[in-house]
């Protein structure tokens, strides 16, 4: 527990920051999505976008207030944004999709660095 929070008090910020950003992103990229139609708005990917916010939110909000699940929150933000990064990916020659997924493989390193994980 000790070395969870020496992690969060470092770099938890950086993080919290980095997690804002991606879920900004991602709900931007939402909408983006919806208004482009056709492979950018199929379900999975939606849904994809949709998951990777909230779990940039909720992981933000661990860390803010020091919660003893914050590390756990980070993992499962590190897992989210990666899968939304790959999905972000697989639409061809679309710059919002190139800003999102480098903006969550942003806040996936930063949470796995803040759970003591690698990816």
């Amino acid at each position: 527990m000790r070395d969870a929070r020496d992690r969060m008090g470092r770099g938890s910020h950086q993080t919290i920051h980095d997690c804002h950003e991606a879920t900004d992103a991602c709900r931007h990229c939402v909408q983006h999505c919806l208004r482009q139609g056709g492979l950018h708005a199929e379900a999975r990917h939606i849904r994809t976008l949709c998951d990777c916010a909230e779990a940039c939110a909720f992981a933000a909000s661990f860390l803010a207030r020091e919660s003893d699940h914050a590390v756990r929150a980070c993992s499962i933000c590190a897992e989210a944004c990666d899968a939304c990064a790959l999905s972000c990916e697989r639409v061809p020659d679309d710059e919002e999709m190139r800003a999102c997924a480098q903006t969550c493989r942003r806040c996936a390193g930063s949470c796995r660095e803040m759970a003591g994980t690698r990816g």
